[in-house]
């Protein structure tokens, strides 16, 4: 197997930065040395001066006990994280939090044609220009591809990995199932195999709430059983699950498994509902309503997804599964208000049949997230397609070409290496089509 230096010459890119070493001044914030504080069990100056002038008093006083330096929380700590599907939706948003709190970030993608690849050019853009080469490192490849992952792995180390690449959508997943189980179950097994041979200290991935399947309760729990998916995209999520476990079990690894509920807002996938309904309504096209209207979504807005992520890297507890929702479903005629009002358009309505593999109601119990992560969802559904609109019609509509892609030898600040004809599809959400296309 060649090596990643060797690989990254071969193509005429420059080679890997070294992981850029923590600031002095955060370092210092939580490494005060014993020195400093007089801890470090010499004579004390003060003491050797009562001494010196006489006072037997000196001698009798009792040394107050002194705290010893605060350890750094976990999350306070400057970390290298590995994001997976970094150049997609959540991914993004993710990369862009971790890097203004201050940690540095490997970012993997394969930058496939799922959706829009000017989205995701772009997201790779607005990342770069804004922490360049010493706190972000992008490579483009197959997170399946085991050549590939094992000299990622090799020159950068990374002890936090969240693992958000994976190919997404229910309908696809139908037609083609093959590439779901090599791009969620192969790749995902790839990563947490390498994170175990080299070290980890917390892996967090993103499941499904497709998990639940045509589920008949009004509010999913974590502890319900999921062994009935109705796509093969849910069973993959499930596998993922599955696989995870196992491997906190043999290994001890600290993993989270996070099932989120319809994500959407700014630099989201255009398959999912609620940018279809603003893109369509926005430009006065017909939009198709599948079902009579009632089936509802627990849409989440990815600000909050972003913190329930992060809060999940944070705060490693064994093995478990979080449901990240906002808790409040939202029904399909509501939300085409709701739409209707963000765009100032009417929306020009079709019904149709409901379609094969969808499920009715998606509604999460958050409890549990709340309880063992401090979760907390704060962006209304309102205010959240407001925010997905302005983007729409300020960035997303005024998008020119794809831009010139980050090729072999076209940028210093992008590794290119080779690709496998698999697919994985970047920011990942739930099959959050809800009756609509």
């Amino acid at each position: 197997m060649a090596s990643l230096a060797s690989a990254v010459s071969r193509e005429g890119v420059t080679d890997v930065p070294e992981t850029v070493a923590p600031p002095a001044a955060v370092q210092t914030d939580y490494e005060m040395s014993a020195t400093t504080l007089d801890l470090t069990g010499a004579e004390s100056p003060i003491a050797s001066d009562c001494s010196a002038a006489g006072d037997s008093s000196a001698d009798e006083a009792e040394i107050p006990e002194v705290s010893p330096p605060p350890t750094a929380p976990e999350s306070l700590k400057k970390k290298l994280v590995l994001v997976t599907g970094g150049a997609g939706f959540i991914g993004s948003h993710v990369c862009e939090h971790l890097l203004n709190r201050g940690d540095d970030v490997v970012l993997v993608d394969e930058v496939n044609d799922y959706y829009d690849v000017r989205i995701k050019r772009n997201n790779l853009r607005r990342l770069r220009d804004g922490w360049g080469v010493d706190r972000l490192r992008i490579y483009e490849g197959d997170c399946a591809d085991a050549d590939f992952m094992a000299d990622l792995w090799a020159a950068e180390m990374p002890r936090h990995v969240v693992h958000l690449a994976a190919r997404a959508g229910v309908r696809p997943s139908i037609q083609d199932p093959f590439i779901y189980i090599h791009s969620n179950v192969d790749a995902t097994t790839r990563l947490l195999e390498l994170a175990r041979t080299h070290g980890n200290d917390s892996f967090v991935f993103a499941s499904s709430s497709s998990v639940y399947g045509g589920s008949k309760k009004s509010l999913f729990s974590e502890t319900d059983v999921v062994d009935f998916p109705v796509s093969p995209y849910a069973a993959t999520k499930k596998a993922c699950e599955l696989m995870a476990y196992t491997y906190h079990h043999l290994y001890g690894m600290n993993i989270a498994g996070l099932r989120f509920f319809t994500v959407y807002g700014p630099r989201g996938r255009p398959d999912m509902a609620p940018f279809k309904f603003v893109d369509r309504v926005s430009r006065g096209l017909e939009i198709q309503q599948f079902g009579d209207g009632s089936s509802s979504r627990d849409y989440t807005f990815i600000d909050d997804i972003v913190s329930g992520v992060v809060l999940s890297l944070d705060k490693p507890q064994g093995y478990q599964i979080y449901n990240l929702g906002n808790g409040n479903p939202v029904g399909l005629k509501d939300f085409i208000s709701i739409v209707e009002g963000a765009t100032g358009k009417t929306a020009l309505i079709k019904v149709m049949p409901d379609q094969p593999g969808d499920v009715p109601r998606t509604a999460a119990d958050i409890s549990k997230a709340r309880e063992l992560l401090g979760y907390e969802p704060r962006v209304s559904f309102k205010d959240g397609i407001e925010r997905l609109a302005a983007w729409y019609r300020d960035e997303y509509a005024v998008m020119g070409e794809e831009p010139e892609t980050f090729g072999v030898g076209k940028t210093q600040d992008t590794i290119t290496m080779s690709k496998s004809t698999s697919m994985v599809s970047m920011a990942l959400g739930s099959h959050g089509e809800a009756g609509c296309l």
